[in-house]
């Protein structure tokens, strides 16, 4: 029997997050994927935290970029980034449990385009991510591919 789309995208995030070192050192934790979306989220700890004593934007970057990691790579074919920025809008302190909602905006031909909206605990946005991605030769795992 096929895998649904859903399937397909759980599938390819279980395969990714095996590997994935960087997200799990953060302390990121993926909580959610679907073809096109995924979210990730980290609670602020000291070691996120920079000279201002606010998390440090590397680290609110990273977890956009695996929520954007996770939505690209969700149709099981290989994506990388090909281009991504992001837009801090306010700061995420310690404590704050940040939670990092990926969603495809478009997809075509071998590109795609994603938004991260970056919030705290009580919605407040923290940061805007835009995800460029680029598929690549390969599969995460044998089988469908979305």
């Amino acid at each position: 029997m096929p895998l649904s789309p859903e399937g397909i995208a759980r599938k390819s995030a279980e395969a990714m997050w095996a590997n994935d070192d960087a997200s799990k050192w953060t302390g990121m934790m993926l909580n959610a994927v679907g073809q096109g979306t995924a979210t990730t989220s980290l609670t602020v700890e000291r070691h996120h935290t920079n000279g201002h004593d606010i998390c440090h934007g590397g680290v609110i970057f990273t977890l956009a970029d695996s929520a954007f990691a996770f939505a690209c790579n969700s149709y099981n074919r290989i994506a990388v980034a090909q281009h991504n920025s992001i837009t801090f809008v306010a700061p995420g302190r310690l404590g704050d449990r940040l939670t990092a909602d990926a969603r495809e905006v478009a997809r075509f031909g071998r590109s795609g385009i994603y938004d991260v909206r970056v919030t705290d605990q009580d919605g407040k946005l923290i940061a805007e991510f835009r995800g460029h991605s680029r598929t690549l030769e390969g599969k995460h795992f044998d089988g469908e591919q979305g």
